[in-house]
């Protein structure tokens, strides 16, 4: 068992500093005056297909968190369970777990076999942000966050709609 946990945190912990090869010259891609956000792209997904993490950076954009994840994981099926009950989640009676979020190392993880459809993920990641803004691993403390969170991701589909 606490092989498995610290397997588990030393991948998470690598993907911080596991970084590419550069030449040290830094080049002017943009002359926007306008920098974006470096909390919103500061996060990692991983495991996603390219428009599923599309999709997950344009909802979180939209939901604008006050807390952003350090990284997004779809993991398979098995993958989740595993990670689940290393880090002993518990999920109260009657409901069903599609995605968690490890309050620790702010990482989300999604049941990537039961990932359903784009409106569920947005909805229920908004929950998993809740739980980053509350700091706590309450539901009802993370649906309350979520609301807001929500709102601005309903308002921001109706935009992309007109």
């Amino acid at each position: 068992m606490r092989l498995s946990i610290w397997t588990v945190l030393l991948f998470l912990g690598s993907a911080q500093f596991a970084s590419g090869q550069s030449s040290g010259t830094a080049k002017v891609v943009s002359e926007n005056p306008i920098a974006p956000d470096p909390a919103a792209s500061s996060y990692t997904v991983l495991g996603a297909a390219p428009g599923q993490e599309a999709l997950v950076r344009a909802q979180i954009r939209a939901m604008r968190p006050d807390v952003y994840p350090v990284r997004v994981l779809f993991v398979p099926h098995w993958n989740y369970i595993d990670t689940a009950r290393t880090f002993r989640l518990h999920v109260p009676a009657g409901y069903t777990s599609a995605m968690f979020t490890h309050l620790p190392s702010r990482s989300v993880f999604i049941d990537g076999d039961r990932y359903v459809s784009d409106d569920s993920l947005g909805y229920w990641l908004a929950h998993e942000l809740g739980h980053l803004t509350a700091n706590s691993a309450s539901e009802n403390d993370a649906d309350k966050a979520a609301r807001e969170y929500r709102k601005r991701l309903k308002v921001a589909g109706k935009a992309d709609v007109h």
